[in-house]
């Protein structure tokens, strides 16, 4: 009788030891990647944020005065803090827009059938494909007012007298680049919105011809709707990646010329960088991160309740 009851109370207990194996398996598989994300992402978080407390210069890296909220004032007071922050909106504001027109007239093109289809869509993602610093190059050298090809097809066109200065004259520097890092980004709207145009049935346009509907009312009334979620998406994703993106500024033009291209994360890289001001840097940092954190939040919001 022993034998029986403990071989049942075995068997009980086999069913309670795979249920907690199969709860703890998820969390044990998801733990490298947590460590490696903490270690990589929220430590220099917590570090700057420490740095951004404290006036430390590299020139002197022996003393480290707290220095309260002291740096956090100083940008509130730095005019070119303000300009950075409204070319980084202008940055934001243009680029993202833009990138989603291009690419959703791309991805609407690419879904119609047509015999070279496969080559168009391998074309396409080109400039998504090449490294950020090659198109700064490429597009710079465009942009030269001695040599470039854009200067060169004006003039012959009759649209300009002479050669132009696109990245030397303050008042067109900033959107040339824009119009640079919009060609770069537009394949990444385009394939993320071919993906989701591809999951529409063709019932639905069957359907809606059957009953009379234009191809325009077809768009509004069925591939929008059927895409919203994946526009959302694609949006918040190139939101805070355009956001953050300094590389192209910073080979193109370095930010120059003066502060006609600074955006803030630049002007919290190159305070850093070139002034070894990482005190100051790192309070700017943490403000644009929190004025992005909160652009975000209200971008989650109002696109979870349009689309519920």
């Amino acid at each position: 009788m022993k034998s029986v009851s403990m071989t049942l109370a075995t068997a009980r207990k086999a069913p309670v030891r795979g249920k907690a194996r199969t709860r703890i398996l998820p969390y044990v598989l998801l733990s490298p990647a947590v460590l490696v994300t903490l270690l990589i992402v929220f430590l220099p978080m917590v570090q700057a944020l420490v740095l951004s407390l404290h006036d430390f210069v590299l020139f002197r890296p022996t003393q480290m005065p707290f220095a309260g909220l002291g740096n956090f004032a100083k940008a509130l007071a730095d005019p070119v803090f303000w300009t950075s922050l409204q070319h980084t909106a202008l940055w934001v504001g243009i680029t993202v827009p833009a990138q989603l027109l291009l690419g959703l007239v791309t991805a609407l093109l690419l879904n119609q059938r047509f015999w070279w289809r496969p080559l168009a869509r391998a074309v396409v993602i080109i400039p998504w494909a090449l490294p950020s610093v090659v198109i700064a190059l490429m597009w710079r050298w465009i942009y030269d007012p001695n040599a470039g090809v854009l200067n060169d097809v004006l003039v012959r066109l009759g649209m300009l007298q002479g050669a132009f200065p696109w990245l030397a004259d303050p008042g067109t520097s900033l959107y040339a680049i824009i119009l640079t890092l919009t060609w770069q980004g537009f394949p990444f709207f385009a394939v993320m919105i071919l993906a989701g145009l591809q999951a529409v049935p063709r019932d639905l346009y069957e359907a809606a011809a059957i009953d009379g509907a234009t191809p325009w009312q077809q768009f509004w009334r069925i591939t929008l709707p059927s895409i919203a979620g994946v526009i959302a998406t694609a949006t918040l994703l190139r939101l805070i990646w355009v956001a953050n993106s300094i590389d192209v500024i910073f080979v193109m033009t370095g930010g120059g010329p003066g502060y006609a291209t600074h955006t803030l994360p630049l002007y919290a890289f190159i305070k850093a960088r070139t002034n070894l001001d990482f005190g100051y840097g790192s309070a700017l940092a943490v403000i644009f991160t929190l004025l992005l954190a909160g652009f975000v939040l209200v971008y989650l919001r109002r696109t979870t309740r349009a689309m519920d």
